[in-house]
C-alpha cells in the first residue's frame, strides 16, 4: 500500500507542474479574460434603472431624467382598429358569369328547339325526350304547350329572360343578395304578356340560371386595411425633466411601464441565451488574436506576461467605455446618446504599438471596437469611430522619436474620430446642430483622453511587465538624466567618445533595420563604468599623464575590464532597462585588450601570460544591437587614434576592425550576416567622411602680416 504522504507529494507536484506549464497557464489567461470581459460587456455596474413590472406597487418615486416622448401603444392600436374597421369590404364583379348564363341558356333553349322540331319523334315521345333535358321540373301541360307552341315564342323567352338576368347582374350579385335579386326577377317576369305556361317556364329558367357574380376580395380588402392603418398617427405623449413618472405606493400601470421604456429607465432582463452568445463571440475574437500571435509572433504568443499585458490594456480601455457610456446630460439626451463615441479604443492601439508591435495594434483595435458596439447596443457606429480612430493613432505612434508625438498623436485620433462621427451623421441625416457638436466635443475629447490615457499607463505598464518602450528610451536619451549629466562633468572625454558611437551606431542600425532608438540609448550609456576610474582611460586624461605606465599590464587590463561589470551595476542601480545593460555588458563581448597583452609579452616571464587572462568577460553580443554599438566603439576609438587620416585610410582601418571582430568570432552570437556587415561598414563611412572630412589650411597671422607688408611694399 503506497503512504499517503507519498501520494499528497505525488499530487502537489503534479499541481506544481501544472501551474508552471506554459500551456495551461496561457490558458488559465485566455479563461480569466474571457469571464472579465464577458461579465464587462453583458452586466451592468452602473445601474440607473429600475426593475418593476406592471400591477405591482411601486416601491419609490421614479423621476425623468430628461424630458422625451414615447408611442403610446394601446391607444395608436385602438386607432388603428377603428381605421381598419371603417374600411368596407372589396367585392369583385365577374361579367363573364352574365356570358355563362347567356350561353346556358341558349344551350337549353337549342336543345328544347331541336325536339320541338325533329319530324320522327311522336308528341308523346317529344314530351318523354323533353324531360331529361329540362334542368328543371315543369307540369305536363306547361311542357305540352311548349312543345306545340311556335318556336319564336320559345326563343322570345329565352331572350327576355337573359335580359333580365344580364341587367341585374351588371351591377353584381352576392350569395346575400341573391333571394332579393330572384324576387325582383320574378316579379318582372309576372308583367310580361305570357300564357300561364310560358310564365312557369320563364320562372324556372330565372331560379335555375341566376347565379351571384359579386365575390369578397380578401387580398384588396387586406389591403386598403393596412394603408388605412398606416395612415394613422402614432399617439405620443410627451415627459417632461424631472416628472414624477411612478409614485411610491401607486400600483404600476402599463402606461407607466412605456414611459419608463421611453426613458431608457426600465431594467432589460436578458435571456441566457444573450449571455453565452456574447460568450462565444468574444472567445472567437481571443482565438482570433491567440491565432494571429501563434502565426506571426510566437515570442509574444509563448511570453505569459505580455499575454497578460495585452488582455490588461484592453481591460482599461472597456472600462473606461462602459463609465464613460453610462454618462448622461438630462438637458440634452440626444447627446448623451453619442457618447459611445468617446470610447478611448486609440489608447489600446497606442499602448499596444509602443510596448509590442505595431500590427498586433491594428488587430486589437479592431477587437475592442468591436466589443465598444456591443456595449452600447450593437451600435456599429461607435466601432466604426473607434476602429479609423484606433488605426490612425496606431500610425501615429509607430515611428516615436519624442515625446510630443503622443501628443500630436491623440491630436491625429481626435481629427480622425471628429471625421468618422461627420460621415455617419451625413449618412443618417442627423440635424447640424448636433453633428457638428458631436464631432468638435466628442471628437477631439477621444483623442485628447487616448492620448492622456496612454501617457498615464505608459510608465506603470512598463515598470510592471518589464517593456522597455520608445518613450522610456527617448527619457533616457534626454541630456539631463543624473547619469549623463555625471558623465558630462565627471568623464566629459567619454561622454563625448559616447556621442560619437552613438551616431555611428544610429546610422548603422537604420541600415540594416534594427532598433536605432535602442541603439543610440545603449551608445550613451556603455561607458558608464568608466565614471569610477575616469583617469585610467585615454579619452579623460587631459594632463598628458599616463597611470597605466606605473602598473602591470595585467593590472591595466583588469582595471580597463571592470568598467564594463561596473557599467552594469551603476545601470542597475539607477534601473536602467534589461535592453539597455544587455548593450553595456555586451559591448566588448570577450575581446582581447592587445595593448597590455603585446606589453605583457614584452616583459619577463612572457611564457606565463595566458591571453585569456587579458580578454573582457563577455557575454559576447546576443543582438544585432549590441553587435553595433561594439563596433561603432571600436571604430570610433581607433579612427580618432589617427593623426590627420585620409578617407582611404579611415575605409581600410574601419574594415579591418570589422573583419577582426568576425574573425575574433565575437559575432557569432547575434544575428548579424555579411551582407549586414557591410551595410554598416559603409553607414560608418558615410558619417565618418563628415567627421573627419579635409580642411582649407589658413596661413598663421605672422604669414598674413608678411603678405599684407609685401601687397604695401608692391603699391609703392
Amino acid at each position: 500500500m503506497v503512504p499517503l504522504n507519498k501520494v499528497g507529494g505525488t499530487v502537489v507536484q503534479g499541481l506544481k507542474y501544472l501551474v508552471k506549464h506554459r500551456r495551461v497557464r496561457r490558458g488559465s489567461a485566455a479563461v480569466f479574460f474571457l469571464l472579465i470581459f464577458t461579465l464587462m460587456l453583458y452586466l451592468d455596474f452602473f445601474p440607473s434603472k429600475v426593475d418593476l413590472k406592471a400591477g405591482e406597487v411601486a416601491p419609490y418615486d421614479v423621476t425623468a431624467p430628461r424630458s422625451a416622448e414615447y408611442v403610446d401603444t394601446v391607444k395608436t392600436a385602438e386607432l388603428k382598429q377603428q381605421a381598419a374597421e371603417a374600411v368596407d369590404d372589396v367585392y369583385t364583379v365577374d361579367l363573364n358569369v352574365i356570358l355563362d348564363v347567356k350561353t346556358d341558356i341558349d344551350h337549353l333553349t337549342e336543345n328544347i328547339i331541336q325536339i320541338k322540331e325533329n319530324p320522327d319523334l311522336t308528341e308523346g315521345e317529344k314530351l318523354e325526350n323533353l324531360k331529361p333535358v329540362l334542368p328543371f321540373t315543369l307540369p305536363d301541360n306547361a311542357m305540352k304547350e311548349i312543345i306545340l307552341g311556335a318556336t319564336d315564342d320559345l326563343n322570345k323567352v329565352a331572350e327576355n329572360i337573359n335580359k333580365l338576368i344580364s341587367d341585374r347582374m351588371q351591377q353584381g350579385i352576392t350569395d346575400e343578395q341573391l333571394p332579393q335579386a330572384e324576387s325582383e326577377i320574378l316579379a318582372d317576369i309576372e308583367k310580361l304578356n305570357y300564357n300561364n305556361s310560358y310564365k312557369q317556364y320563364a320562372v324556372a329558367l330565372a331560379k335555375e340560371f341566376l347565379r351571384s357574380n359579386r365575390f369578397y376580395n380578401e387580398e384588396q380588402t387586406n389591403l386598403l386595411r393596412e394603408q388605412a392603418m398606416d395612415a394613422v398617427e402614432p399617439v405620443t405623449i410627451p415627459i417632461k425633466a424631472n416628472q414624477k413618472v411612478v409614485k411610491a405606493g401607486d400600483i404600476v400601470t402599463q402606461q407607466d411601464i412605456q414611459e419608463l421604456q421611453a426613458l431608457g429607465l426600465l431594467q432589460k432582463k436578458l435571456p441566457w441565451t444573450n449571455l453565452l452568445g456574447s460568450l462565444l463571440l468574444i472567445a472567437t475574437l481571443m482565438s482570433a488574436v491567440l491565432f494571429y500571435l501563434r502565426q506571426q509572433n510566437k515570442e509574444i504568443y509563448h511570453n505569459i506576461s505580455q499575454l497578460y499585458l495585452l488582455g490588461i490594456v484592453a481591460l482599461i480601455v472597456i472600462l473606461f467605455a462602459k463609465v464613460l457610456a453610462a454618462i448622461e446630460i438630462s438637458r440634452w439626451p440626444e447627446f448623451s446618446d453619442l457618447f459611445g463615441y468617446l470610447a478611448p479604443v486609440a489608447a489600446a492601439g497606442m499602448l499596444t504599438a509602443i510596448l509590442l508591435e505595431s500590427r498586433l495594434a491594428v488587430l486589437m483595435v479592431a477587437v475592442i471596437s468591436l466589443f465598444v458596439g456591443m456595449m452600447n447596443g450593437n451600435n456599429l457606429n461607435f466601432s466604426m469611430a473607434g476602429f479609423l480612430g484606433g488605426v490612425t493613432g496606431v500610425y501615429s505612434v509607430s515611428k516615436l522619436s519624442q515625446r510630443g508625438d503622443l501628443a500630436r498623436a491623440g491630436l491625429y485620433t481626435g481629427l480622425a474620430t471628429m471625421l468618422v462621427i461627420l460621415m455617419i451623421g451625413l449618412i443618417e441625416d442627423t440635424t447640424w446642430q448636433l453633428m457638428l457638436a458631436a464631432a468638435t466635443i466628442l471628437g477631439l475629447t477621444n483623442g485628447l483622453l487616448s492620448s492622456i490615457l496612454t501617457n498615464g499607463a505608459l510608465p506603470y505598464l512598463e515598470s510592471t511587465f518589464g517593456i522597455t518602450s520608445s518613450v522610456k528610451l527617448l527619457e533616457l536619451s534626454n541630456p539631463s538624466h543624473p547619469l549623463l549629466r555625471k558623465m558630462l562633468l565627471e568623464v566629459p572625454g567619454t561622454y563625448h567618445h559616447s556621442i560619437m558611437v552613438g551616431n555611428l551606431a544610429e546610422a548603422a542600425t537604420e541600415a540594416v533595420g534594427g532598433d536605432s532608438l535602442l541603439v543610440r540609448v545603449g551608445a550613451l550609456y556603455h561607458d558608464i563604468g568608466k565614471i569610477k576610474r575616469p583617469y585610467f582611460f585615454i579619452e579623460n586624461q587631459m594632463s598628458g599623464d599616463n597611470p597605466h605606465d606605473k602598473i602591470a599590464p595585467n593590472l591595466s587590463t583588469l582595471i580597463l575590464t571592470s568598467h564594463v561589470k561596473d557599467g552594469g551595476d551603476m545601470a542597475r542601480e539607477h534601473k536602467l532597462p534589461q535592453r539597455v545593460i544587455d548593450i553595456i555588458e555586451q559591448h566588448h563581448g570577450t575581446t582581447l585588450a592587445r595593448f597590455f597583452y603585446n606589453k605583457a609579452l614584452e616583459g619577463e616571464h612572457a611564457e606565463t601570460i595566458k591571453e585569456d587572462d587579458f580578454r573582457y568577460d563577455g557575454p559576447k553580443p546576443q543582438t544585432k544591437e549590441a553587435a553595433i554599438v561594439m563596433l561603432a566603439d571600436s571604430v570610433e576609438a581607433a579612427v580618432r587614434a589617427q593623426n590627420n587620416p585620409t578617407s582611404g585610410q579611415i575605409e581600410g582601418l574601419v574594415r579591418k576592425l570589422i573583419k577582426g571582430k568576425l574573425m575574433d568570432e565575437q559575432l557569432d552570437e547575434c544575428d548579424l550576416t555579411l551582407k549586414d556587415l557591410d551595410k554598416i561598414g559603409n553607414a560608418f563611412l558615410k558619417v565618418l567622411s563628415g567627421m573627419y572630412h579635409s580642411r582649407i589650411e589658413y596661413p598663421d597671422i605672422k604669414e598674413m602680416e608678411r603678405r599684407k607688408s609685401r601687397r604695401a611694399n608692391n603699391r609703392k
